[in-house]
């Protein structure tokens, strides 16, 4: 499929690459509103952990999919409820070699495995699912994205990639200190490697 426009905005390489892996299927009502590979002071991207903010709602749909779907995930690591809003770790250390794979934007280079995950998140007919496409199979759209960055082939082939790193900076998630005041301590999962192996 060509594409007739490069994608020139920054958007949550998170949410696009690592948030299909966690097998929630698309189209369901409850999804992050954001996502993130850091948390300041809390974690940093080499954790290899993916972190997600919902926004808390009262309607019993939520409520289910709160329960059944998120905090009983087989990669759920830790959960915090910040007043009106539900942010949920999920670990990825056993994905050692992609994680740092998609850190250095290097996606192409991804498992034949993870590649088929996330594209099978995405409609198969949609804008989406183009783009991803290309990112992941960058070979295949050397010569589209030439003709539409209007530059050499040679060139997208020496850099490898379509499409940019992840920018740390908006990667990472900050709260302000009055919302870490308002953290509900009691609904805390600790599942440090530590405790678990006692």
């Amino acid at each position: 499929m060509a594409l007739n426009s490069v994608y020139k905005k920054y958007f949550q390489k998170s949410k696009v690459f690592l948030y299909p892996l966690l097998g929630i299927k698309r189209g369901v009502s409850v999804v992050p509103k954001e996502t993130y590979v850091a948390w300041d002071g809390h974690c940093n991207s080499e954790d290899m952990k993916l972190i997600c903010v919902y926004d808390c709602r009262a309607d019993e749909e939520y409520k289910k999919f709160e329960k059944n779907v998120l905090l009983e995930h087989n990669r759920l690591f830790d959960y915090v409820k910040v007043k009106s809003e539900l942010i949920l770790t999920f670990d990825f250390s056993d994905l050692n070699d992609d994680w740092f794979y998609f850190l250095d934007g290097k996606y192409s280079q991804l498992s034949r495995n993870l590649k088929q995950k996330i594209l099978a998140f995405f409609d198969k007919y949609s804008g989406n699912y183009a783009y991803m496409h290309s990112y992941l199979i960058p070979e295949k759209y050397f010569d589209n994205y030439a003709e539409l960055l209007k530059c050499e082939v040679d060139l997208l082939i020496a850099v490898g990639e379509l499409c940019s790193k992840p920018d740390i900076d908006k990667e990472t998630l900050i709260l302000e200190a009055a919302d870490l005041n308002n953290i509900e301590k009691d609904n805390l999962l600790n599942l440090s490697k530590s405790e678990t192996n006692e």
